[in-house]
């Protein structure tokens, strides 16, 4: 079972958060990531491209020479592709390019990155940010004291707008709501940061002190 530190925005420990191991201790399925963000990058894909064809080319009704006689290649229509300005052949057109993804593999995929970001100490938890105001200084300051370095992932809950506010003019901070963690963004930071109320799974002591009550 693991643990990790939960820390101040100063950086000081002020306690310690059990990782739910379904979530942040497997064996990371590297091939179930991939198709996971593979769909989560077409389906952002506006699929709004569209050429028009030979048919949807306004004009060439008329055949342009004669067939025969004229020593020059027979044509029917200088909208057919081969002229300039004609309609294009096989281009594209306007599709939906979402892939359907079930929901055990969306689970697996969250389940590695979390894990493969865990096992390379990569998860920060904060116990809560004490932002009085949005402030983005403060923002990069707590930042740089829980030693979240690089592309840092701040996950927030509905209580954190101060802090959403804070953080969201840092470059290389990208924040999310804890109802929208998702293995791209995971995999795309090089830190992971959560809050004690965002973090994913209660921890098993908690549990069973429930259990117990």
């Amino acid at each position: 079972m693991s643990s990790v530190a939960v820390l101040a925005p100063t950086g000081e420990p002020v306690g310690e958060a059990v990782l739910d191991r379904g979530l942040f201790g497997i064996e990371p399925n590297v091939a179930v990531m991939h198709q996971v963000v593979a769909a989560q990058l077409a389906a952002r894909r506006a699929g709004t491209h569209s050429t028009k064809t030979r048919a949807e080319v306004a004009g060439g009704g008329a055949k342009p020479w004669r067939q025969k006689g004229t020593g020059r290649a027979r044509h029917g229509s200088i909208r057919s592709p081969q002229w300039r300005g004609g309609g294009v052949a096989h281009g594209p057109k306007p599709r939906d390019y979402r892939q359907r993804t079930p929901k055990k593999m969306k689970r697996l995929a969250l389940a590695s990155a979390l894990s493969d970001r865990a096992a390379a100490g990569r998860v920060i938890v904060v116990d809560r940010w004490r932002f009085e105001s949005p402030r983005t200084a403060e923002g990069r300051a707590a930042l740089a004291a829980l030693g979240a370095e690089g592309k840092v992932l701040v996950v927030l809950g509905d209580a954190d707008e101060t802090a959403w506010k804070s953080f969201r003019n840092l470059a290389s901070v990208h924040c999310l709501h804890a109802d929208e963690l998702n293995t791209y963004d995971v995999l795309d930071s090089d830190v992971v940061v959560f809050t004690s109320d965002t973090l994913p799974g209660r921890p098993q002591a908690e549990d069973s002190e429930a259990d117990g009550a």
